[in-house]
């Protein structure tokens, strides 16, 4: 993340921008504990609070560390959902991260169209990806901003009919890890070393039963790669062992990107990328923050970060890996991977 980004300029973009937001139809001032006030066009709303995400990001808001400021906006209210039965990481933390989260002044409520009636802009964080269409939804209709935690859903069909549905209300919504933001990424981006020609991204793979191998917990690594590389990609392959995954991808321009998945040894992740003038290493982390500027900074202007058509081909790729793992590694289209999600994604209805 770029160190010589001024949280300033987000105080001042909300002050010119901050009107145009969308509201309520309650323009009453809320209150966080403390008696924080709560300006109207700045309360934030989650959705899932079966997620750690929740609880760093009501405590990072609604009681801003000395020096923090982010523009105003606070969480105001939260609805837990029912969390995912069959998934442990779900339902075993819902109840404890519900319960942090309101003892930061975070009002909770009982479904999704009660939230959209005290809240001006939306963190959609259910872990569970498989859930995000139906919740992401109603957001959409209602013309709320939205931040859809990653993974931008379970499946690059309903990855596509958000983006759909987010097109035909006008209504713009985007999706990223925090590690698309890893120190160092932007200025490497924007040449500082010359044209990228090449990348290896890595970082723990944990794979979760109930999504697609790389969708729970290798899409930070693949976050990088692709906040590197762009989009262009034309094929993938991968060899998959019990513990390590080695998923390659050729770019239109014949470049190179790949992603090491790790199931052992440390979870660091990172990114070595071959340049024109030299060979970057990036593996530091900023932590959150980062990520929850761009949201902020979205939520104040309404343009997003990541394009959708980004955020499709790097879940194209994922989901080529998947195939190709199932063919012992012979190369997958990406097109036909995109084609296939179409024809899905044109069955549902938004």
């Amino acid at each position: 993340m770029n160190q010589h980004f001024s949280r300033r300029k987000f105080v001042r973009n909300a002050l010119i921008t901050g009107a145009g937001l969308s509201l309520s139809n309650s323009v009453t001032a809320m209150y966080a504990e403390g008696g924080n006030v709560i300006a109207p066009g700045k309360r934030i709303g989650l959705i899932g609070l079966d997620t750690s995400h929740v609880t760093a990001i009501a405590k990072a808001l609604n009681n801003s560390k000395p020096g923090a400021d982010w523009g105003g906006y606070k969480v105001a209210a939260a609805y837990p959902t029912k969390g995912s039965a069959d998934m442990k990481a779900s339902i075993d933390r819902l109840a404890g991260f519900t319960e942090q989260v309101k003892k930061q002044g975070v009002e909770i409520v009982n479904s999704i169209e009660e939230l959209l009636k005290k809240v001006d802009v939306v963190m959609l964080e259910s872990v569970d990806g498989r859930r995000h269409l139906e919740e992401a939804l109603p957001v959409i209709k209602s013309g709320k901003r939205m931040f859809i935690d990653k993974p931008i859903a379970a499946s690059l069909a309903d990855a596509m009919v958000i983006f759909d549905a987010a097109k035909k209300y006008n209504n713009p919504v985007f999706s990223a890890s925090s590690l698309r933001y890893i120190s160092g990424a932007k200025e490497v981006r924007e040449g500082r070393s010359g044209k990228i020609l090449g990348v290896d991204a890595y970082g723990d793979c944990y794979i979760e039963p109930n999504h697609p191998d790389l969708f729970y917990y290798g899409i930070h690594g693949m976050e990088i790669l692709y906040a590197l590389m762009g989009t262009g990609c034309k094929s993938v392959s991968r060899t998959h062992l019990p513990k390590t995954d080695m998923v390659v991808g050729v770019w239109n321009d014949d470049r190179i990107g790949s992603f090491r998945g790790t199931r052992s040894g440390t979870g660091d992740m990172g990114a070595a990328v071959f340049c024109e003038k030299a060979i970057e290493i990036l593996n530091k982390s900023d932590g959150y923050d980062p990520l929850w500027v761009q949201v902020i900074e979205f939520f104040n202007t309404g343009v997003i970060p990541v394009s959708p058509e980004e955020t499709l081909e790097e879940f194209a790729f994922m989901e080529a890996a998947d195939e190709s793992k199932l063919k012992g590694g012979a190369a997958v289209s990406i097109a036909s991977i995109m084609e296939r999600a179409r024809q899905k994604a044109n069955q549902k209805s938004i």
